[in-house]
């Protein structure tokens, strides 16, 4: 079913609310910005207790259409630009383009504030695992998490390096044939790069993170 269908069936009363709560789990599985757990809990954060509360349901929807709607927008924009720029000529994308066709690189209208709780959520849930690795780069960004946090999304200079060093070092792993290596590693590898990704968006939220996982 589409976007729009399961949106329907959240607004629509006559149906049991836990239907209703599932139709909206399914809206989530299409369009998670900062991934489906984060996503819901950041809907919660943003509408209520959703699950329990009737009239904070339709509240996390709105919030979710309405994010889903400036990124369509987005992926409109972006259309004409490649359009306009392969008439000129430029077929292929720069290396450091970053490409919204790939899926959400942000939560759209509140890039900051998304990224600041994912980044939360991530530090709490997954966070704590990924460390116990000792995986090369995995400190540098958990301590470059931790700055941003407790600065409200603002890095200095020095924390930008840091973090801009352990991501070229993830970056080289993954490249340098990970994958066939070591699978479970490949996806730490990938996880870490997505907390990069919330860290850069946090600091800069009118950026498209250059950090994004889709670009791996």
């Amino acid at each position: 079913m589409s976007f729009s269908a399961f949106s329907h069936q959240v607004r629509d009363p006559r149906q049991p609310r836990q239907r209703r709560v599932s139709a909206l789990r399914s809206c989530v599985q299409l369009y998670r910005p900062i991934g489906f757990e984060a996503t819901l809990s950041f809907l919660e954060e943003l509408a209520g207790p959703f699950q329990r509360d009737e009239h904070a349901l339709p509240r996390a929807l709105d919030h979710l259409a309405a994010s889903r709607t400036l990124w369509r927008e987005h992926l409109r924009e972006y259309a004409d630009q490649r359009r306009a720029a392969k008439r000129l000529g430029h077929r292929t994308l720069r290396a450091d383009a970053a490409n919204p066709t790939l899926g959400p690189p942000v939560w759209y209208g509140a890039s900051r504030q998304a990224a600041l709780h994912a980044l939360t959520y991530w530090r709490r849930s997954r966070l704590p695992e990924l460390l116990g690795w000792d995986d090369p780069g995995a400190g540098e960004i958990d301590l470059v998490v931790t700055a941003c946090l407790a600065g409200g999304g603002s890095l200095s200079a020095d924390h930008h390096r840091l973090l801009d060093t352990a991501v070229r070092q993830v970056r080289r792993r993954i490249g340098g044939g990970l994958y066939g290596q070591d699978v479970l590693a490949y996806f730490r590898a990938r996880d870490l790069l997505r907390v990069a990704a919330l860290v850069t968006n946090a600091d800069d939220p009118e950026s498209v993170a250059r950090t994004a996982v889709d670009q791996v």
